[in-house]
């Protein structure tokens, strides 16, 4: 009989907590806007959410994996209605990223964990792993709901439509973080509106070499 692993590694125990880890994340978001990645602490992070340092640990086993997360849950509240159109899709979902970026503990854990992944190379994993591949479900659930409408042609090859998908996830995360982080630009309606048109226009071709 196979013994039951715990996703996160080794560590096993009591049922994990959901109160105890929405606590944790929450403070940690906190943290890091007032303090800062570099002087953030589990310690710090334990006092706030009113739990004992090993609590942290037998769930994070360090700083960077529990920012990540800290991160990846508010990501995960990004949904994509059917708007009955494929364009109608994309604009709503690009704002709602849009209005994600623009709150504090958005902005300040996603810059701080980006800056500190390119020193360090699990941490870049964990960011891929955790934000970028969940984040990709937006995607494929878009592409597959405007095959079905025929808006788009049906892809031959999975292989090649996957590659799209991905190209697809760079080119509207790529734009949007550059646009609210680095830029300091709006993302308001009409320049999410002239986004998705450049991507509508372009994703039949794409499409059709799938």
């Amino acid at each position: 009989m196979c013994k039951r692993t715990n996703p996160r590694g080794s560590r096993t125990g009591r049922p994990r907590s959901t109160e105890a880890d929405t606590a944790i994340l929450e403070a940690t978001r906190a943290a890091l806007v007032e303090l800062g990645w570099s002087k953030l602490t589990m310690g710090d992070v334990a006092g706030r959410a009113g739990v004992a340092k090993t609590t942290l640990y037998r769930r994070w086993a360090n700083k960077n994996e529990l920012v990540v997360d800290a991160v990846a849950v508010l990501f995960d509240e990004l949904e994509l209605p059917d708007l009955g159109s494929l364009q109608a899709d994309i604009e709503h979902v690009v704002l709602q990223f849009a209005a994600l970026l623009e709150r504090p503990e958005t902005k300040t854990a996603l810059m701080a964990v980006v800056a500190e992944s390119t020193r360090d190379e699990p941490l870049r994993e964990r960011i891929r792993a955790s934000i970028v591949d969940r984040q990709k479900r937006l995607v494929l659930a878009g592409r597959e709901r405007a095959q079905r409408r025929g808006e788009l042609p049906a892809g031959r090859d999975p292989m090649a439509a996957d590659a799209t998908d991905d190209l697809i996830f760079d080119v509207i995360a790529g734009a949007v973080v550059h646009r609210a982080l680095v830029s300091a630009e709006p993302v308001d309606a009409p320049w999410v509106a002239r986004l998705s048109a450049l991507l509508v226009g372009g994703l039949g071709a794409a499409a059709a070499t799938g």
